[in-house]
């Protein structure tokens, strides 16, 4: 039986995209995101199980985040510069597939044997080979495979979504999973071990499907690729010259410093929730119900981002959403100890980050297609690079805000007394400093003016390249 003919979007673009193509593509991000969430619960494996200090297992990571950051930048050049003729971004996920698995299982395999300057080494091996080089090798081109899948925003906003989605059913799998399963096992570094090869044979499978059915042009398999979606290979871009570009793309900033932005509020998020329970609610244990009630908030989240990008466009989804962010933030100084009082407000400014979430590869997508009209040049991997670095930094930052305020406020760990600066301490980061980023970020939404743009821009590019073919 033929399949049924996809229409076209909004702005007239034609889609390209079954459900069976999202599912295969959200994979990836399932996959990636297993790797960085292994990654998230191996302070507890390396201090409790192996017996590292606590202290230097964070320095060790703190080195491995600063590396990780500049391979990005490195590996875009990489892409880019792909010998013509070549696929440039789907052959990495299956480049990476098998040592991906190995280096996973390797982190739990630290040996015993070693004295603690040689199990520092063997941590910081075996962490810059996955998060640095592997996790990057894959990151990079598959988060340009959105670029060049589709050239529809609306088709593009939806692989965000599934993306989204099957890297958060990922990092709560291992974050729900892990300690009781382990424990199961036998609650040693033997179980360690054992959930680490489980975990990569399914992130193996993960990345063998994804890479099945990516494609590298905006079209269905067996069809004709129409002139005007063609992808031509473009001359390599010197490095310098391309990050200049990037620069003089003012949707690119835009993008760039959103990005940072959104990572540094999921930072924040991330650190900051046991403090706030332990030291303004007065009980740590909070914590678990604050998990359970936000998970409403972001399954809505993902569930109403797809008809909101239908209704409102890209562009208006995000503004709807961080002046949403915006507001119920605001609220919360009015009465910041009230438990439910602020767990439900929290639910919103929850709900207001999921959109960014989603949509973050799609506004680098179209900052990208603003290249080609620009520069002639799309820059794709240089382009995503750049905007993995500051994610990354933001991500590294916003952890660290916590650890500052607190350090300012001379928070002690052990004490029975909290004092009024350590309240202010924890209200700044919890508080005050999401409440200034949605606003900035609300801000950034009302300068993006590309979507409506890129139909026109589009015909442009088409006319030069016929111009240029005659």
């Amino acid at each position: 039986m033929a399949k049924k003919a996809l229409g076209k979007d909004k702005f007239g673009v034609q889609k390209v995209m079954r459900t069976g193509d999202y599912f295969a593509d959200s994979l990836g991000q399932f996959a990636l995101n297993s790797m960085s969430g292994l990654v998230g619960q191996l302070t507890y494996f390396y201090t409790d199980k192996v017996g590292m200090a606590a202290g230097a297992v964070a320095t060790v990571f703190f080195i491995c985040k600063i590396i990780d950051a500049f391979t990005d930048i490195i590996m875009g050049n990489i892409v880019d510069h792909t010998a013509p003729g070549k696929e440039k971004y789907r052959p990495w996920i299956l480049k990476m597939s098998i040592p991906a698995a190995i280096i996973m299982i390797m982190l739990f395999t630290v040996p015993a044997c070693l004295p603690s300057i040689g199990k520092l080494a063997y941590m910081f091996f075996t962490n810059v080979m996955l998060t640095a080089i592997i996790y990057t090798a894959i990151a990079i081109p598959y988060s340009s495979l959105l670029v060049v899948r589709t050239n529809s925003q609306e088709e593009r906003g939806t692989m965000g979504i599934w993306r989204a989605a099957a890297g958060y059913v990922s990092g709560m799998i291992i974050a729900v999973a892990i300690i009781p399963i382990t424990n199961m096992l036998g609650g040693d570094q033997a179980a360690w071990i054992k959930f680490g090869v489980g975990f990569a044979l399914v992130m193996v499978l993960a990345l063998l499907l994804c890479y099945k059915r990516a494609k590298e042009q905006p079209v269905e398999a067996g069809a004709e690729v129409a002139a005007e979606d063609k992808i031509e290979d473009e001359e390599a871009v010197p490095f310098w010259t391309a990050v200049s570009n990037l620069f003089h793309n003012k949707y690119w900033v835009i993008v760039l410093v959103m990005g940072v932005m959104s990572n540094v509020s999921y930072g924040i998020s991330g650190a900051s929730g046991t403090y706030y329970c332990k030291l303004i609610y007065g009980n740590d244990n909070l914590v678990a119900l604050l998990g359970g009630v936000g998970m409403i908030p972001t399954l809505l989240g993902f569930i109403l981002v797809g008809p909101m990008i239908k209704k409102l466009g890209v562009t208006k989804t995000l503004k709807v959403s961080f002046f949403i962010g915006m507001v119920t933030t605001a609220l919360r100084i009015i009465n910041p100890t009230a438990f439910w009082y602020n767990t439900i407000l929290g639910c919103f400014a929850t709900f207001a980050n999921i959109p960014m979430m989603c949509l973050m590869g799609v506004m680098t997508a179209m900052s990208i297609d603003f290249n080609e009209y620009k520069f002639g040049k799309r820059m794709v991997g240089t382009s995503n690079a750049a905007s993995g670095f500051g994610g990354k930094i933001g991500s590294g930052l916003g952890a660290s805000i916590v650890g500052w305020c607190l350090a300012i406020a001379s928070y002690d760990g052990f004490a029975e007394v909290v004092t009024p600066a350590v309240r202010g301490a924890v209200y700044t980061f919890a508080i005050y400093i999401p409440l200034i980023l949605f606003v900035v970020m609300f801000v950034l939404t009302l300068q993006f003016d590309l979507e409506a743009k890129l139909p026109a821009l589009r015909e442009e590019i088409a006319a030069r390249k016929q111009n240029k073919a005659e």
